[in-house]
């Protein structure tokens, strides 16, 4: 019986295992061989088509005839000779799309398929919905269009397709009618793909009417609130998952002591609010608009964004009710008696909170951080012993299945919609289920951690979309630092609208550690510059600086304009410092010290939060920091002062510290993809001429007390004084690109430059004058100074 038994078993397992091992049907779908497979099709095939619908425009009038056969007889008989290129296959589909299809517009089909083989490529040329929809939609217009000019001897110029729908809309319309209807449909198309069409259009239709500049304005005003960037269908308001609430009260007359009896509460905290009004925007008539050049631009819709899913990971109440019961049952067992414990459902984690008996020390508590982790059969565990300002032990467990927060949903959240900061950032969701909402102004810098691959490049890219989502070019603008060139390169298509550089610097994101150290010295002296224009304003900050320039109580004409706040994004900081060391700290420190109140806001990102990177120096002027999942209980306190990131269970699972409490959130997630389409949308908008200009940096010699002429002039002077000449831009970006040197020898040549006469003096973010009309002027005083030596 026993062998029997133990048989039957054996082949039951093994069953089990057979069924474990199956793959689903579709599996190979995602298999990336597959994909690369179907994308070199694809391109193939398009090049087959490109080859066959060439050769048919020659060779078409010879192979109809032939083509009248069956097409099984047609590939059978070896005696049927075609002229086209690729043959009996060749012919075939060109007779297919283009005699009975859509005539010379087919063509269009070899450019979808390039598209649709490149993006199985992961190489995303142009966007694929908007391309096909566009592509379709002109080769319909096209073949009709020709088949309504070429009737006879050209037919196939329009194809079957082009002459049946002109001919029934001759019939139906007749000529003039189906003139119209043509020039309607491209008219459509043209307003529908490309947005600013349409206020160009009222624009020749305003000038048209001659109205007033008054009504111009209420009318854009009104355009403006007719179409807002968020759609407000979309707000969802944030839905606080039921808390479950267990109340212990243990019975007096229980004949079981080590029991105790648990009645299970469910206390419904979701919150219900009302969705925010409109944004009203109020402006005096009198009022500077800092966002009058760019008035067409449009803040990029969340359609772009994907409400990305995760499928079943809801937490059962079965799942509470077990865990909860899991956890009383382990502290009893360490003498440990609890009054009560409540269950709070995150999108990562579940908060069970607990307030102990009376006399029970919570230190206790505290060292069974382990147990409590084995009993669980449970990572990333982490004890919050006491949970500030609420008098309870806070014991956060993982979710079995972790909900996927994406950023479409915190985008369209209430909280972030209706927040009036100005510098708002919606980073993910907390325990509660609550958005993240901050405000980097107030913070003013944030120092970010996390081990590879745990969340923290998606979450400089939550920082980044979040401000792009709320402001105007004109108001925002960002300095980006990227060492390994590959984290930040998505953003290069702002650089007319968001970016700032240095002048003539060809790459908008900053990846040569030299250029670093140049650009944080640049914002140093930026910071020097706007604490004058603050001081001659009379304003203490930058918020009442603008608010004056707005109201137009400052003099453009004494050196006064808009400023518009500038974040510095710095990745990979363990590099840098590594590299440069003081030449890169002793700049942030500057920054973050001085820099808060005119506007200047750094984030910083390291992979490892060493104590020789985060020096104390660093971490001083950083109160606001967030980690995500480090290697070691040090990293978590080198970053926040306490342990837990350690204990984290990574994929966008982090720790907030905003100087006053540690809060536990999991991080939205926003996609390459996502990314890649945001800044295209953006890219493709009107721009400024080129980026922010910031003021070029001091050199060594510059600081000092200038040159003499009598000194030893560098022996590149006089051909970079041909060539600041010959460009007339006194840059010293210039000269160390063209004469292929170092930074600091360009500077010295400038300042020799400026001494001998031939450049004008530093105007800030404005290129030197250069003073000289012409190289025959400069040559005759280049040769009066040999003659001299």
């Amino acid at each position: 019986m026993t062998q029997q038994s133990s048989k039957k078993e054996k082949r039951k397992t093994s069953k089990g295992n057979k069924k474990k091992s199956r793959k689903p049907a579709f599996a190979f779908l995602k298999d990336e061989r597959f994909k690369v497979s179907v994308g070199l099709f694809f391109i193939a095939f398009a090049i087959l088509l490109a080859l066959s619908f060439t050769s048919f425009l020659f060779t078409w009038q010879g192979d109809q005839s032939k083509l009248d056969t069956n097409v099984v007889e047609l590939f059978a008989d070896r005696n049927i000779k075609v002229e086209n290129w690729i043959g009996k296959l060749g012919a075939v589909l060109a007779d297919a799309f283009i005699h009975n299809g859509f005539g010379i517009a087919s063509f269009v089909f070899i450019f979808i398929f390039l598209i649709i083989g490149f993006r199985f490529l992961k190489l995303r040329l142009l966007p694929l919905r908007k391309s096909l929809f566009l592509s379709l939609l002109g080769m319909i217009w096209l073949s009709v269009l020709l088949g309504f000019i070429f009737t006879d001897k050209l037919f196939y110029l329009g194809g079957a397709h082009g002459y049946c729908i002109a001919q029934w809309l001759n019939a139906f319309t007749g000529k003039a009618g189906t003139i119209i209807l043509l020039f309607l449909f491209l008219f459509a198309v043209i307003i529908f793909s490309y947005k600013p069409a349409l206020g160009i259009i009222k624009g020749w239709f305003k000038k048209i009417k001659h109205i007033k500049p008054e009504q111009l304005k209420e009318e854009e005003e009104a355009d403006l609130e007719d179409e807002p960037s968020i759609d407000k269908e979309e707000q969802k308001d944030t839905e606080t998952k039921p808390a479950f609430e267990f109340e212990a009260d243990k019975a007096e007359n229980n004949k079981n002591e080590d029991k105790a009896n648990y009645d299970l509460e469910v206390k419904d905290t979701q919150a219900t609010e009302e969705k925010p009004a409109e944004n009203v925007t109020l402006t005096n008539d009198g009022d500077f608009d800092p966002t009058l050049d760019l008035r067409n631009y449009k803040m990029p819709p969340v359609e772009l964004l994907e409400d990305h899913k995760s499928g079943n990971s809801k937490v059962s109440e079965k799942d509470l009710e077990a865990n909860s019961n899991q956890i009383i049952r382990t502290l009893q067992d360490y003498n440990i008696e609890i009054s009560k414990i409540t269950a709070t459902v995150g999108p990562t984690v579940t908060m069970y909170e607990i307030v102990p008996a009376k006399g029970v020390r919570i230190s206790k508590i505290k060292n069974l951080e382990d147990d409590i982790a084995l009993s669980l059969a449970a990572l990333g565990i982490r004890i919050i012993a006491p949970i500030p300002g609420r008098g309870t032990i806070g014991i956060e467990v993982p979710n079995k299945d972790p909900e996927i927060v994406s950023m479409r949903s915190v985008l369209t959240s209430k909280a972030f919609l209706d927040s009036d900061y100005e510098l708002p950032i919606v980073m993910g969701k907390k325990i509660n289920n609550e958005p993240l909402v901050f405000n980097l102004a107030k913070m003013p810098h944030l120092l970010m951690a996390g081990a590879t691959g745990q969340g923290k490049s998606v979450g400089l890219n939550a920082i980044i979309t979040s401000l792009l989502y709320k402001k105007h070019p004109a108001q925002l603008k960002f300095v980006m630092v990227d060492p390994k060139k590959i984290e930040l390169s998505f953003y290069e298509k702002l650089e007319r609208h968001f970016l700032a550089k240095l002048p003539d610097e060809e790459e908008p994101i900053i990846t040569d550690t030299q250029k670093v150290i140049h650009t944080l010295n640049s914002l140093t002296k930026e910071m020097d510059q706007r604490y004058d224009l603050l001081k001659k304003a009379g304003a203490r900050n930058i918020k009442e600086y603008n608010k004056k320039y707005i109201k137009r109580r400052l003099n453009p004409e004494k050196g006064h304009h808009y400023l518009p706040y500038i974040v510095v994004i710095v990745d990979e900081f363990a590099d840098l410092i590594q590299t440069a060391g003081k030449e890169i700290e002793g700049p942030i420190a500057r920054l973050a010290q001085l820099a808060r109140a005119i506007g200047i806001h750094l984030i910083i990102a390291t992979q490892r939060p060493s104590t020789n990177v985060i020096t104390g120096t660093i971490k001083a002027n950083f109160p606001a920091r967030i980690s995500f999942r480090v290697s070691s209980s040090i990293d978590s306190r080198t970053i926040l002062d306490s342990s837990g990131a350690n204990q984290l269970i990574g994929r966008g699972d982090m720790l907030i510290n905003d100087g006053k409490e540690l809060v536990r959130a999991q991080c939205a997630f926003v996609d390459t993809s996502e990314i890649e389409g945001i800044t295209e949308y953006i890219g493709s908008q009107q721009g400024y001429p080129s980026a922010l200009l910031l003021p070029e940096p001091e050199t060594e010699s510059s600081s000092g007390a200038g040159v003499s002429t009598d000194d030893k002039l560098d022996e590149n002077f006089e051909e970079a004084a041909r060539l600041v000449v010959r460009h007339q831009q006194g840059s010293t970006s210039l000269i160390q690109r063209k004469l292929s040197i170092g930074y600091n020898r360009a500077g010295r040549i400038i300042d020799q430059l400026e001494a001998m006469g031939i450049v004008g003096p530093f105007e800030g973010s404005k290129a030197r004058k250069v003073l000289y009309p012409d190289e025959y002027a400069l040559e005759q005083y280049l040769n009066s100074l040999n003659e001299k030596e």
